[in-house]
C-alpha cells in the first residue's frame, strides 16, 4: 500500500491529478493464524486517461516486484475506472447556472472545483457535451437522531438525502429542458 503512493508523489508529474485509494483488507480468520491470503481492494481517480494509464503499469510492476521480493504470488487487476467529468462548454454551465437562479438558488449558483467523485455521468460526458451539476444536500440540520452531526457528504454512514432539495432539482430539470428545446436550430438541409 506504501509503494503505491510513491506512483502519486515520484511517476507522475505533480500537476497532473491522481489519487490511489486502499479502502479494504481482507486477510485471516482467526487471531493466532497467519492467514494463506490477503486481498486488497480500493480505487483510482484522475481527470485524464493518460494519468490511469501510468498508474495502473506502476501498480501492476509494485505488485510484481513486491511478490518477488517476498517470495509470494501476487496478482493485480484494476477493473475498469470511470471517466473523469471533464468542464462543459460555456453555454452548458451558462444554461445551468440560470436554471438554478430561475429555481431560487442565485446566490449559491456558481462554479465548484473540480472532482474526482466516482461517477458514470463521465459516459454521457464522453458521447454528448453536457453539464454536472450539484444542488447540495444541506448542513444536516434535517436529520434525525442517530445520523451524526455535521453535513451530509455521499458515502459515509451518516448519509441522509434531504428530501427538502427534490422541488429544488425538479424545477432545475424542467428549467434545463425548456431552455434546451428553446434554443435556435441549425436549418437542415
Amino acid at each position: 500500500m506504501q509503494a503505491f503512493q510513491t506512483i502519486i508523489t515520484r511517476n507522475k508529474r505533480p500537476i497532473d491529478a491522481g489519487v490511489i485509494s486502499v479502502t479494504m483488507i481482507h486477510a485471516g480468520e482467526a487471531t493466532n493464524v497467519i492467514p494463506e491470503r490477503c486481498e486488497l481492494q480500493g480505487t483510482v481517480r484522475t481527470f485524464t486517461l493518460e494519468v490511469l494509464d501510468l498508474i495502473e503499469r506502476r501498480m501492476q510492476q509494485i505488485t510484481a516486484a513486491t511478490g518477488a521480493a517476498f517470495e509470494v504470488q501476487c496478482e493485480f487487476s484494476l477493473p475498469p475506472q470511470l471517466p473523469a467529468h471533464h468542464q462543459p462548454p460555456r453555454r452548458d454551465r451558462v444554461r445551468a447556472r440560470r436554471a438554478a437562479r430561475d429555481a431560487g438558488r442565485a446566490q449559491r449558483a456558481g462554479p465548484f472545483e473540480p472532482t474526482m467523485g466516482a461517477e458514470d455521468f463521465g459516459y454521457y460526458l464522453q458521447e454528448v457535451p453536457g453539464c454536472y451539476f450539484l444542488i447540495g444536500n444541506g448542513d444536516g440540520s434535517h436529520r434525525e437522531g442517530g445520523h451524526g452531526l455535521g453535513p451530509c457528504m455521499l458515502h459515509n454512514p451518516s448519509y441522509d438525502f434531504n428530501d427538502e432539495l427534490i422541488p429544488l432539482g425538479g424545477s432545475m430539470w424542467v428549467r434545463l429542458v425548456d431552455a434546451w428545446f428553446k434554443q435556435p436550430r441549425p436549418a437542415r438541409g
